[in-house]
């Protein structure tokens, strides 16, 4: 077989996409004569990336994998959005220890629809492809269905840390489970991905999508490229909407998501920096440096500017910040807060409740005992405090950085 000589250039450009990734099978040198066969033909390569629309917003771990998908992008390579209105109903099962709940296609569609807006922020959505794989899936007949599973045995299947965890335990498998691989791994012969992009927790549906290409006949089946996860602002938990306390979302208020940027555990600096900006080696090198040395809480404000300028643009990164000072720092009372009119007497749990409607009524409750509820600067332990119309006006925080004036 004839060894083909991979030009410098080639070789490079695999190696900065390939910054903190893991590349299969082959590793860069794979890539990069995938790169150098793609310009000798003149053909784009066809990225692919699938995305559930379980919950409605994306956070800053979505990122990771989009950020790279963007350099592809920039290289005039086809990037594949793929809507998994389909799969999104199934649920991936991947690093779950229990079956997940599906989702009507009412709720996949309506959580689709603000995905885009969102992933936007990072990817030039209007030079994608964008599809959605109900268009395919959906038209599957039942023999179609068991066509697809007889190219993948039951032991394939028991390979999964999941599965062989959950099978282990005695904990229950449902056979729906074993399709969403299946149907994720179809979604690439569908759109003849060259690469498939996802995370480390991807291994198993990104790597089965290479045998099911085979199974339908591409001669050369995508390459996969696994991103770390990235951990919540705890550093233990993957970030994760189900986690809502450890996440920061793309739709977050910039004062909130610079805020959530400082709570980070000072063993994240380094990753957080590497994954979400565009920081080059040199400086990331010099950084591992710095904070043996600095003052983790510069570092961490350099890193909550940066991000939250990237997705909310200069003058609110400034605000942001300002406001992290004055309130944070300074433990001074913001002047932007949010009014609310109170016409009758109203407890604190309500109060808040009402305004914010992403916090369960168990949670302010948690806040309540732990001292993160505050009127007028006073620590209020009893979520069932009355504010009355007679002492207006008042000032109610919950949690660190979060105000609420009832007038």
């Amino acid at each position: 077989m004839e060894t083909v000589a991979i030009k410098r250039e080639y070789l490079e450009q695999a190696e900065l996409l390939a910054r903190g990734a893991e590349v299969l099978p082959g590793g860069i040198e794979e890539l990069a004569l995938k790169l150098q066969k793609s310009k000798e033909e003149n053909k784009p390569l066809r990225i692919k990336l699938g995305m559930d629309p379980s919950r409605p917003d994306l956070h800053l771990g979505h990122t990771v994998v989009l950020r790279k998908v963007k350099k592809f992008q920039e290289l005039g390579h086809k990037i594949i959005l793929i809507v998994g209105g389909a799969t999104g109903m199934i649920g991936d099962p991947s690093g779950k220890s229990d079956t997940r709940p599906s989702l009507t296609k009412d709720q996949v569609e309506a959580n689709a629809k603000t995905y885009f807006e969102q992933i936007s922020k990072v990817v030039d959505v209007d030079n994608a492809e964008v599809v959605n794989n109900a268009d395919w899936l959906y038209n599957l007949n039942f023999i179609d269905m068991i066509k697809l599973a007889s190219k993948v045995t039951v032991a394939q299947m028991m390979t999964r840390d999941d599965f062989a965890k959950r099978y282990a335990e005695n904990r229950p498998i449902s056979i729906h489970e074993f399709f969403y691989p299946l149907m994720q791994a179809y979604d690439s012969v569908v759109v003849d991905a060259d690469i498939e992009f996802g995370g480390t927790d991807q291994r198993f549906n990104n790597l089965l999508g290479r045998d099911i290409q085979s199974a339908y006949g591409k001669e050369n089946p995508q390459m996969v490229i696994l991103l770390p996860l990235l951990e919540g602002t705890d550093g233990v938990m993957k970030m994760s909407k189900s986690y809502p306390q450890h996440c920061i979302s793309l739709t977050d208020h910039p004062s909130d998501m610079y805020g959530k940027l400082m709570s980070i555990s000072d063993n994240l600096i380094t990753k957080y920096f590497a994954l979400l900006t565009d920081i080059s080696a040199s400086d990331l090198k010099q950084l591992e440096e710095d904070i043996k040395t600095v003052n983790p809480r510069d570092l961490k404000m350099k890193l909550a500017y940066t991000i939250t300028k990237m997705y909310n643009g200069e003058n609110a990164a400034n605000v942001a910040q300002e406001n992290f000072v004055k309130v944070v720092q300074n433990k001074e009372i913001p002047d932007d807060i949010p009014e609310v009119k109170i016409t009758d007497n109203i407890s604190l749990i309500d109060f808040i409740s009402n305004f914010d409607k992403s916090l369960s009524r168990g949670e302010i409750k948690r806040l309540a005992a732990s001292g993160a509820l505050k009127v007028n600067s006073e620590k209020q332990p009893n979520p069932a405090f009355m504010l009355e119309v007679s002492a207006l006006p008042v000032v109610v925080q919950y949690g660190k950085r979060k105000y609420i004036k009832g007038v």
